[in-house]
């Protein structure tokens, strides 16, 4: 029993707490599938430390003076 090969709906159904013991203990995805296809991901949790906006400090330029010129360079640190 290897918690990436996939598993039937049913097979899953009657041993489930197994799977997720499995899961949890390994770190791997587990595939649940329906009728042979692919349906469900069973993955252990893992939480986002941090903050949503996060990946956006420190990408907002200020200007003092919004109507000058922009300089060439600070096109490109925009991109």
């Amino acid at each position: 029993m290897m918690p990436h090969a996939p598993v039937s709906k049913s097979e899953f159904k009657a041993r489930a707490l197994e799977y997720f013991r499995l899961v949890e203990a390994s770190g791997e995805s587990l595939i649940v599938t329906d009728h042979g296809k692919p349906t469900l991901e069973i993955r252990p949790y893992r939480s986002n430390e941090s903050q949503p906006l996060d990946i956006l400090r420190g990408s907002v330029m200020r200007y003092d003076n919004p109507i000058d010129p922009i300089a060439e360079d600070d096109w490109e640190a925009s991109r």
